[in-house]
C-alpha cells in the first residue's frame, strides 16, 4: 500500500491486486487527500483550484473522488426512470490520479495542450468556460471550470482517453476554442 504513496508521473498506481474494494479505496483516498484535499497550495494558471460545489447534500470532496475514481452509468429506478450515477470503479483513472497534481504543476514540458472552451452546462442551462489540460502522449485530461468570478477554478474531473471516441472528441473541442486560456 505504501508503494503506491510513492508513485511518480509516468508510473502508474498498482491498485488490480486488492482483493476488497475498501482497501483499494484508502490507498487512492490517502493520494487524493494528500494532493488534492489538504493542498493549500492546488494552483493552475495563477487561480486556486477547488472542488466543484456541493450536489444533492454530498459534500463536493466526496463527489470529486468518485469523479476521480468512478465511471458514470445509467441505472433505472424504481419509477422506470434512467437516473445518472457514478458507482463503478474505473482503474484507468484511479491508476492515474497522482497524475493531477503534475500536471496542475505544469511540471510535463512535452506533449501538453492547453486550451479553453465555452461549452453548454445542460443542468445549468448557461455556457460555461472549460480549461483543458490535455496530454497527447498519455492520453489523459485534466478539466478546470472557470467560477464565475473568474478568480479561481473549479477541478471537474481527469480521466485516462480509454474510450474509441475520447481522443475524437477531445480534437473536436479543440478545433472550437477560444484565442486565449481564461
Amino acid at each position: 500500500m505504501a508503494f503506491n504513496l510513492i508513485k511518480k508521473y509516468p508510473e502508474l498506481l498498482e491498485i488490480n491486486h486488492y482483493r476488497r474494494d475498501n482497501d483499494r479505496d484508502i490507498i487512492l483516498r490517502k493520494i487524493f487527500d494528500r494532493d488534492i484535499q489538504e493542498n493549500d497550495k492546488l494552483i493552475y494558471n495563477s487561480k486556486q483550484i477547488h472542488p466543484i460545489k456541493d450536489t444533492d447534500g454530498i459534500s463536493s470532496l466526496e463527489v470529486l473522488f468518485d469523479h476521480l475514481t468512478r465511471e458514470k452509468t445509467e441505472e433505472i429506478d424504481s419509477n422506470g426512470k434512467r437516473i445518472a450515477c457514478r458507482n463503478v470503479f474505473e482503474p484507468d483513472r484511479s491508476m492515474r490520479i497522482h497524475w493531477i497534481k503534475t500536471h496542475l504543476d505544469n511540471e510535463i514540458k512535452d506533449g501538453i495542450v492547453v486550451f479553453s472552451i465555452i461549452e453548454r452546462d445542460k443542468k445549468k442551462r448557461e455556457d460555461i468556460t472549460r480549461t483543458y489540460i490535455y496530454n497527447t502522449a498519455k492520453k489523459y485530461v485534466v478539466i478546470l471550470e472557470n467560477q464565475r468570478s473568474n478568480i479561481d477554478y473549479y477541478l471537474l474531473t481527469a480521466y485516462y482517453l480509454n474510450k474509441t471516441y475520447g481522443e475524437k472528441d477531445i480534437k473536436r473541442k479543440m478545433k472550437n476554442c477560444l484565442p486565449c486560456i481564461v
